[in-house]
């Protein structure tokens, strides 16, 4: 099995003028029946500012040529910062999925030193059903705990129509508020968001863990699989972890470790019950976007290939270490992947680099 890199590019790529303004980050595709590829990511003045405005990006020809972002909810970028992902069902619906913050001051941040946490936020979810040129206002999804929720993946709309959403529990500005972060919360709706029900998807016996960068996926199989970042209390990362769902997502295996030395997680379902595993490299190895071809059981991640599919030039902006408590000096993050109508992949990514700041992509073949 080997990995052809076929074509590299931006699907927006910001002008000198605009990176002292804004940063593009947060990007997610999905390939329509029609073949038309659309982007959502977000536009801000800055990873920890709460400010986030969500647009929309298409390519008529698999990604060689995009269109200008436009955002989703131009009424809404004053009230309340806003972090989805775009995703799509079977039937050409789409989804977006993330979170909303009140902003209540012109350039404030959505991050706390202090308490380590993000500014009290709610989950949401919204659809379309005219291939993402309208969509419903943002309907807020009730979270089991108080705690802000960290959610970059998109919405999983199972074979069978169950809608499964992910997020990583996280404290808040408040220090009294009591978070179990060592867990990755799934929260499931059988009545397409009237209600949702929850479970935990991941869970750590280390209680002073932490998950972020959290993904689920249904398998070709019909097996749900999900994944994440582990943090440990002290800074240094361990494996990604992972869990096997066989009943939809109502339980969850036990989680495992990947045996990957990873950061961010995002995956794609792909043949024979196999996945494709894209994370971020910025301290064990050559900094970059790396793809792992895996066949997951319940206890092995079963990993056939992992490569390196984009090299960084810087993994951070100022040489941090690159930890997750200093993610807001990242210099590329969030990649995503997405299977194409003519049978390739295509990775999308944010990234300040000196090459160009603005949202990346790579387009890729898999040769078996």
């Amino acid at each position: 099995m080997r990995i052809e890199i076929l074509d590299e590019g931006f699907i927006c790529r910001l002008s000198a003028n605009e990176r002292s303004k804004r940063l593009a980050v947060g990007s997610r595709v999905v390939s329509l029946e029609n073949g038309e590829l659309v982007c959502s990511f977000m536009i801000s003045r800055g990873l920890a500012v709460n400010d986030f405005v969500p647009v929309l990006s298409r390519s008529r020809d698999l990604g060689k040529t995009w269109s200008e972002p436009k955002p989703i909810w131009p009424s809404l970028k004053d009230k309340w910062a806003l972090f989805v992902s775009i995703s799509r069902d079977q039937a050409d619906q789409l989804y977006l999925y993330g979170t909303r913050c009140d902003i209540d001051q012109a350039g404030e941040s959505n991050w706390s030193d202090a308490t380590q946490g993000l500014k009290q936020n709610e989950l949401i979810w919204a659809s379309s059903a005219d291939l993402g040129y309208g969509w419903t206002d943002p309907a807020p999804i009730p979270k089991p705990t108080p705690a802000s929720a960290e959610a970059p993946g998109p919405l999983c709309v199972t074979s069978s129509g169950r809608w499964i959403a992910c997020y990583a529990p996280c404290n808040s500005f408040d220090p009294r508020v009591r978070v179990e972060r060592n867990q990755v919360v799934a929260l499931y709706s059988d009545d397409q968001g009237l209600s949702w029900k929850h479970t935990a998807m991941l869970q750590f016996t280390d209680r002073q863990s932490s998950a972020a960068e959290a993904w689920v996926v249904e398998l070709s199989d019909g097996r749900l699989l999900g994944t994440a970042w582990h943090v440990p209390p002290l800074g240094d990362d361990l494996p990604n972890t992972f869990a096997i769902s066989d009943d939809g997502g109502t339980l969850w295996q036990p989680t495992q470790s990947t045996g990957i030395m990873g950061q961010t997680t995002a995956l794609a379902p792909w043949t024979g019950g196999s996945a494709l595993f894209l994370y971020n490299q910025r301290k064990y190895g050559e900094p970059g976007v790396w793809l792992a071809v895996v066949q997951p059981t319940a206890t092995d991640f079963g990993i056939e290939l992992d490569q390196i599919v984009w090299k960084a030039q810087t993994a951070t902006r100022s040489k941090s270490s690159g930890d997750l408590s200093e993610w807001s000096d990242f210099s590329f993050g969030e990649p995503s992947i997405t299977h194409l109508s003519d049978e390739s992949w295509l990775v999308a990514l944010w990234c300040v680099q000196p090459t160009g700041t603005g949202i990346r992509y790579v387009k890729l073949k898999l040769h078996t």
